[in-house]
């Protein structure tokens, strides 16, 4: 039961920074972001790279939100649906990451 808890409450802190990703407010949690110059920083379109963060960070609140219903139910066949959406999760940081970089 704590397990659970502790899962739905991760689940809920990465959808409330998905949507602040979303509305393009906060720190932009976003490799091609943390990595950049200052001056790179001020030149970025940052549009992009905060949608591909919202996603993300929805994406890894699904996974945390199945993860607790697996354990509060029980249902160990969940697991299944949990690794799908990581490597759904990572194709996609990949591919936006990829399709990013070349609209520069």
């Amino acid at each position: 039961m704590i397990g659970a808890i502790i899962l739905g409450i991760i689940s809920i802190c990465c959808f409330a920074v998905s949507v602040m990703q979303f509305k393009g407010k906060g720190f932009l949690f976003n490799n091609a972001y943390i990595y950049a110059s200052q001056e790179e920083r001020r030149k970025m379109n940052k549009t992009p790279h905060y949608r591909q963060s919202g996603v993300v960070f929805a994406l890894i609140g699904l996974i945390f939100a199945v993860n607790a219903f697996e354990v509060l139910f029980e249902m160990y066949k969940l697991f299944y649906l949990v690794i799908a959406l990581a490597v759904i999760t990572l194709a996609y940081a990949v591919v936006s990451s990829v399709m990013i970089s070349r609209k520069k």
